[in-house]
């Protein structure tokens, strides 16, 4: 998708990931990590010669007051490590999910596969992702959820 002008916020652009979701249907495709400080997440990551993309502040209000959080966003949309790399966001003073009722379905794992497993893991331990299970192999996202109906499992 495209917003404020040309700058695109997600790869939807990107021609084998439409073929493949036409052929497959929704899947994961990418994901986003909470970090305490991203701006200190975003310049290790840098530090690591990976661009993490430029730290956006953001808002709405919601009938709880204002929700507020920082993001990070390529202005190129590309997903990093095909998708393995999650964007990096850090929460304001409220957390959406303190005012939403209890779905009953919690993260139960995940897990990542990519041909350049070393830099993968030692670029999620650089934001604090440490213990996330990352393999060699094609690129792909697994994760586990407990619903109510039980477990379910979705990937890319």
């Amino acid at each position: 998708t495209r917003a404020a002008g040309a700058r695109r916020w997600f790869d939807m652009d990107n021609e084998a990931l439409q073929a493949r979701l036409r052929q497959t249907g929704p899947q994961l495709a990418h994901w986003v990590a909470q970090v305490p400080d991203i701006a200190v997440a975003v310049a290790t990551l840098a530090a690591q010669g990976i661009d993490r993309g430029r730290v956006l502040a953001a808002s709405r209000p919601t009938p709880q007051g204002l929700l507020s959080w920082q993001i990070s966003v390529r202005d190129d949309g590309q997903r990093l490590f095909d998708g393995c790399l999650p964007t990096l966001i850090e929460w304001g003073s409220t957390h959406p999910t303190q005012a939403m009722p209890d779905s009953g379905v919690t993260l139960q794992s995940l897990a990542l596969r990519h041909p350049d497993t070393a830099a993968l893991r030692a670029a999620c331990e650089a934001v604090g992702l440490q213990g996330v299970p990352t393999t060699p192999g094609p690129a792909h996202i697994q994760i586990q959820l407990a619903t109510p109906r039980g477990l379910v499992t979705l990937h890319s």
